[in-house]
This record gives structure tokens, C-alpha cells and sequence, in this order.
């Protein structure tokens, strides 16, 4: 009953139970934006390049757009409180994706990589809604995680018994398919890093003796420091054996972050960067591959007095200045001069020259919502099994994305990884959708354990 205005609950009477919302509508007027968003960019491009709209464009739209429907559906049949935000972020970087894929494919008739990439996208899509609507409860990848491991040591090894390819040993090629282990195997080593780590938490965040009687810095037992060596030297290994300075990045800093996240200790990140620094100096002096990425990097434009004309990194950066802040506009630069990778490791450089700093920034936005929405949904979850994974996946992007675009920008060296949806790469799109899938089973379990609580 009420009074004067205020609501009287009579003893005795359960309080309301709280329903949350699920957000799927929003979900779906999202998702119909970023198919939108893709196709407008796939018709500029055809406009600007030939004057019309391009044959395929309702095709494209009609293709992208059962993609998302049907993620979409599994995702409002399996995890109906899942954030309504990643699966639309997902689909507009794969569609923008395909749009720089296909603008780039102009420049180069007889290589065409944007069918191919379309059918690796589907490929990904459809191992999204296999992982939502089979994985009920991330728990369960707890009890594989040695099982993970061992495939992904397998998985980074095998590269090594196949020939170099652009001076790395980072693919395996066999009747004309190739695919990048490195790739899948990021995603095991995350599960397993948030596996160990969850059971491991409380020893690792143990201190032993102290250094020097006057210092309150302490190193961690033989025990506790053993894995993080072990990491790094793994680490190490795969840079020298396959010459991959990306892969090994990532590796070992996504077990700092995951180790600093479980231990709340900010010492271990000193500890990481100090192995970090000294395993890459040493390489980049001993390893010709790499040491020649590091002077590309310190002499940008030293092929050019040299009068051998710009390198990949120079033109990449000329593509850069060419786009100032609103860019040439789509289809309209010369980012095809980087070369051969312009489609992969350099696909960046193509959105900074034709979208400028506005859309180069949009596109940076995007990546640090997805980071932040796979980090919201881990701290918000109780297990800690569950807490590791959400921000292992999400670091993965996050490390990815900062070496990528460090690389191209001339911040750090090259590392030859490929940007997450953007470039050319099945092995890469398909990972970045479990990925989104995982993401999406964790904050499913986040803000469903709240459902139908008692009110406060």
C-alpha cells in the first residue's frame, strides 16, 4: 500500500527480484549499422575508383549480413545476457576488413584476396556459433589446460620443419593451403595461462628472501620464478628458430599481464620487461633477420639516400602523412606502393591514407572497446579461472594491436603479425572470432549470475 507518496511493504514479503535486462535488441540495431557501415565503404570504393556502384555490393551486404543474423541468433539463443556490444564490433572490423581487402585487390587484378578472405570470415563466423552455442560454461576449458598446452607447443614447433617464408618461419604450406599456427595457438596458451595461474595464484604471489638488508625490493623463490623463465626462454626460442619477433611479444607478454592480474604484484611486470628487453637486444644483434628490422626501424628512409628507393616502412609512413586528418578518402591513395604486404602486415597504413586520423582513430576506438568490454566482463565474474581468461583474450588483442600498429607507425620495430579482422589472414580472422566467442561466453556467465537475485 502507500502513503503520502511512499511505497509500504508489509513484513514478511519477499523483496523484488531484479530481472536485468538482455540487450539483444540493441544487439541487433548494432549489428544492422555495422553491415551498413561495411557496405557504404564497399560502394565508395567502387564510386570512387570507377564511377559506379560495384556489381557484387548487394551480394556483399546480403553475404555480411546473414553472417551477422546468424551469429546474432546464436548468441540471443545461448548466451542472452552476453554484452551487445562485442558481436557488432566484430562485425564492422571484419566488414572494413573486407572493404580495404577488396580496394587493394584494384590495384592488383591477378591477386584477389578479398573473396578468399570472405570465405576465411565465414569459416570464422561459423566457429563463433559453434563455440556459443556447444561451450555452456567456460569452466569446462579448466580441465584441458594441459591438453591446450601441449597443442600449442606443438602448434608453434611446427612451422620450424617448413621452409622460410618473407625470412620467418611462421607458416605451414602444403599444396598450395597455408595457415599460421602461431595464430591458433594463442588462444591455448591463454586458457592454459588462466588455468595454472588461477590454481597457482596465492604461491606465485609468495616473496623470498630479501635483497640487501637496507631494500625492501624481495625475489620471488626458485619455485615461483621457475615458470616465468621457462616462458621466457620458450619465448626466446621461438624468436630464434622462426625469426618471429610478433609471436614471441605477444607469448610472453601475455604471461606477464595474466601473471600481474593474478598475483597483484607490480613487481612481476618489472621483472617481465627487464627478460623482455634482454632477450630482444640480444637477439636483435645475434638474429640477421630481425637485426635488419631494427635498423629498418632506427633509418627509416635509409634506403632512399641510399638511392634504392623508400622501403616498406617508408612508404608506410609516407602513406601516414599523405592521409593528414580526414584522409585522401576511399580508394583515392597510393598505399599499393608498400608492396607485397600491403594487404597484411601494412593494411593499416591503407585505412591511415584514405581514412586519415579521424578514421584511423575510429578504428583504435573500436579496438579499446573490445579490450575494455573483455575486461569488464572478467571483473565482474567470481571464478578466477573465468576472471584470467576474459582479460587473456582481451590482452591478446590489445598486445596485438599496439605491436601492429607500433610496427607500421615506426614506434617499435616490424613484427610481421597481422592486425585483428583487418588484414589478410585466415588463421588470423578465424582465431579473432573464438576469440569474440569466448568473450561472449564469459560475459554471458558475468552478468547472468546476477540475474534473479534478490533486490538490494
Amino acid at each position: 500500500m502507500t502513503k503520502a507518496g511512499i511505497t509500504m511493504v508489509r513484513a514478511g514479503t519477499p523483496a523484488p527480484v531484479a530481472r536485468l535486462p538482455r540487450r539483444r535488441g540493441i544487439e541487433l540495431a548494432l549489428i544492422v549499422l555495422a553491415v551498413f557501415l561495411s557496405v557504404y565503404g564497399y560502394c565508395d570504393v567502387g564510386l570512387a575508383k570507377n564511377g559506379t556502384v560495384p556489381p557484387g555490393a548487394a551480394g556483399y551486404g546480403a553475404g555480411l549480413g546473414v553472417l551477422a543474423l546468424l551469429a546474432h541468433l546464436a548468441v540471443r539463443l545461448r548466451a542472452p545476457y552476453a554484452d551487445p556490444l562485442l558481436l557488432p564490433i566484430g562485425v564492422l572490423l571484419n566488414g572494413l576488413g573486407l572493404v580495404l581487402i577488396y580496394r587493394l585487390d584494384l590495384e592488383t587484378p591477378d591477386d584477389r584476396a578479398a573473396p578468399t578472405q570472405l570465405m576465411w570470415s565465414t569459416l570464422g563466423v561459423a566457429l563463433f556459433i559453434v563455440v556459443v552455442l556447444l561451450l555452456r560454461d567456460h569452466r569446462v576449458l579448466q580441465r584441458y589446460s594441459y591438453v591446450c598446452v601441449a597443442a600449442a607447443l606443438v602448434l608453434l614447433t611446427l612451422p620450424i620443419l617448413f621452409p622460410a617464408v618473407n625470412g620467418a618461419r611462421i607458416w605451414i604450406r602444403i599444396a598450395g593451403f597455408s595457415i599460421q599456427p602461431g595464430e591458433f595457438a594463442k588462444v591455448l596458451l591463454a586458457v592454459f595461462f588462466a588455468a595454472y595461474l588461477a590454481a597457482n595464484r596465492n604461491a606465485l604471489a609468495y616473496a623470498g628472501r630479501r635483497v640487501g638488508r637496507f631494500t625492501r625490493m624481495q625475489l620471488p623463490t626458485g619455485r615461483v620464478l621457475g615458470p616465468i623463465v621457462a616462458v621466457w626462454l620458450v619465448s626466446v626460442g621461438v624468436l630464434i628458430l622462426e625469426r618471429d619477433l610478433g609471436t614471441s611479444l605477444l607469448f610472453f607478454g601475455l604471461f606477464v599481464v595474466l601473471l600481474y592480474v593474478a598475483t597483484g604484484r607490480t613487481g612481476w611486470i618489472t621483472v617481465g620487461l627487464l627478460l623482455a628487453a634482454l632477450g630482444a637486444v640480444a637477439v636483435g644483434w645475434l638474429e640477421p633477420h630481425v637485426h635488419g628490422r631494427v635498423e629498418d626501424w632506427l633509418h627509416p628512409i635509409a634506403s632512399i639516400e641510399a638511392g634504392e628507393g623508400p622501403n616498406q616502412l617508408a612508404q608506410s609512413l609516407f602513406a601516414f602523412a599523405a592521409g593528414g586528418i580526414l584522409g585522401t578518402g576511399l580508394g583515392l591513395g597510393h598505399s599499393i606502393l608498400i608492396g607485397f604486404a600491403a594487404k597484411s602486415d601494412f593494411i593499416l597504413a591503407t585505412a591511415g591514407e584514405e581514412l586519415g586520423l579521424a578514421g584511423l582513430g575510429a578504428i583504435f576506438l573500436l579496438y579499446a572497446l573490445l579490450v575494455e568490454r573483455g575486461y569488464r566482463a572478467g571483473l565482474a565474474l567470481r571464478d578466477p579461472f573465468g576472471r584470467l581468461l576474459a582479460v587473456g583474450l582481451a590482452s591478446i588483442v590489445a598486445l596485438q594491436v599496439f605491436v601492429i600498429a607500433g610496427g607500421v607507425t615506426g614506434l617499435i620495430p616490424l613484427t610481421g603479425m597481422a592486425m585483428p579482422f583487418l588484414a589478410q589472414g585466415g588463421s588470423s580472422v578465424v582465431t579473432n572470432w573464438a576469440i569474440v566467442a569466448l568473450l561472449i561466453r564469459v560475459s554471458d556467465s558475468a552478468r547472468g549470475q546476477y540475474d534473479g537475485q534478490v533486490a538490494p
